[in-house]
């Protein structure tokens, strides 16, 4: 009995055991499938990775080769760029030259006794060639705004200044509409570049007319946390809010019936260049009442000197004063012949070259100075006046006018203290400057 029972529990004891050693093996097993199962996983990752790191290096150097096709791309669109602008700076002057002595005989011509059919033809053909030197601005403007290398001359600008040679800029271009045109007397000085800001508000008023039915336009200046707000004004038929921001585009025009004319450049300069100079541009309209235009500009401390090209109040008479003019058209000599001794009462002297001024001026100085920028054979207006001066021994007051828009040739301007006047002239304001210098 006792010996059945111990060999009970010896086959019990190695029950228990086997059914640990299976049990170990088992585990065995399974951890065993798990590893090979996980190097399996590894080596598809390892030729996963391996195809996605091919994959990777032919993207980059797809990436490179059209970097590189970029990159020459964008070489030849800039120097396709630089070379729109090289001709369109060299081609300005034969552009304007024609325009501008177009204009002075016009000018000569609606002085002179005219029926009223001949003065119609006179005052469309004045229009005509205002539009005409409107366009030719603006994509002169546009050309060097987009142009890398333009260079600004940053001053004080008296805005009184400003505001009274705009005001008579535009007076004839209101009184035609029936609005009014008002600017409200400013003493504020900011600094920006003149020419530029000229153009900008020039722009800006332009575009208030044309768009102004009835009513007027307003030029103001509000003065806001250190800054000059110069504010356009007008009752027109005002910018919905869907055009806002397609309107300072290039050849964008608000649709209404009759149009206004011009070819929608205006406002695309006016955000080129108060984008390049730093001037934030604002803008408020409710369609069928008006809109109104703001752009800040930094207000300069008082009693810093300001000006504004051309910028003056009505000076004396000109009347018997001598002008000596190097030009080297026939066409702009006689223009100015007619201009300075017919409207003006000048006595006008012209010559051709540098030479021929030194000649015709013998020991007799003129009262001034009017130079062309481009003559021939390389000569110069700021040649000429350079040597007209020397060997009258005396700084006789002078005018460069040109139709290159070179920031060099306005320093050279500045370092002789010559006004720079640009085509195409305008009569009034070669008076104006004429009568500031001999004031």
């Amino acid at each position: 009995m006792r010996k059945d029972e111990s060999e009970a529990r010896r086959v019990e004891k190695l029950t228990r055991i086997t059914d640990v050693l299976v049990e170990r093996i088992d585990r065995l097993e399974a951890g065993r499938g798990s590893a090979w199962s996980m190097f399996q996983a590894a080596v598809a990752l390892e030729q996963e990775v391996e195809a996605r790191t091919r994959e990777l290096e032919q993207a980059l150097a797809d990436l490179s080769e059209r970097n590189r096709e970029l990159a020459v791309a964008r070489a030849a669109a800039e120097e396709a760029n630089r070379s729109k602008t090289r001709f369109l700076r060299a081609a300005s002057h034969d552009l304007l030259q024609p325009l501008s002595a177009a204009k002075l005989f016009l000018s000569a011509l609606t002085d002179s006794p005219l029926d009223d059919f001949q003065s119609e033809l006179a005052q469309r053909l004045s229009g005509a060639f205002d539009s005409v030197e409107e366009l030719m601005h603006a994509v002169l403007d546009i050309s060097r705004l987009d142009s890398q290398r333009i260079e600004f001359q940053r001053k004080p600008v008296d805005l009184a200044a400003l505001f009274r040679r705009l005001a008579i800029e535009y007076a004839p271009m209101a009184e035609s509409k029936g609005l009014r045109l008002s600017f409200v007397p400013s003493s504020a000085v900011v600094e920006s570049d003149p020419v530029f800001l000229r153009r900008i508000a020039q722009n800006l008023i332009s575009n208030a007319i044309k768009y102004t039915d009835s009513g007027g336009v307003l030029v103001g200046v509000r003065r806001r946390a250190g800054q000059a707000w110069i504010e356009v004004r007008d009752t027109g038929i005002g910018i919905a809010a869907e055009d806002r921001t397609r309107v300072f585009d290039e050849f964008q025009r608000i649709a209404r019936d009759g149009g206004a004319p011009g070819m929608g450049l205006g406002l695309s300069i006016v955000r080129r260049a108060c984008a390049k100079l730093g001037h934030p541009i604002a803008m408020d309209s409710t369609p069928g009442r008006g809109t109104v235009f703001r752009i800040g500009l930094p207000l300069v401390e008082p009693g810093v000197s300001a000006g504004a090209p051309g910028a003056g109040r009505a000076g004396p008479s000109l009347r018997g004063r001598v002008a000596l003019v190097v030009e080297n058209d026939d066409a702009m000599r006689r223009a100015y012949e007619l201009l300075l001794g017919d409207r003006l009462g000048m006595v006008a002297r012209v010559a051709g070259a540098t030479t021929e001024a030194l000649a015709m001026m013998g020991d007799e100085p003129p009262d001034v100075v009017i130079a062309d920028y481009n003559l021939n054979n390389d000569d110069t207006g700021l040649r000429s006046i350079e040597s007209l001066r020397r060997a009258a021994g005396l700084p006789v007051p002078a005018i460069l006018v040109t139709a290159r828009r070179d920031p060099d040739i306005g320093r050279a301007c500045m370092a002789m203290a010559v006004p720079m006047l640009e085509k195409p002239l305008r009569p009034e304001e070669l008076q104006a400057v004429l009568q500031r210098l001999l004031g």
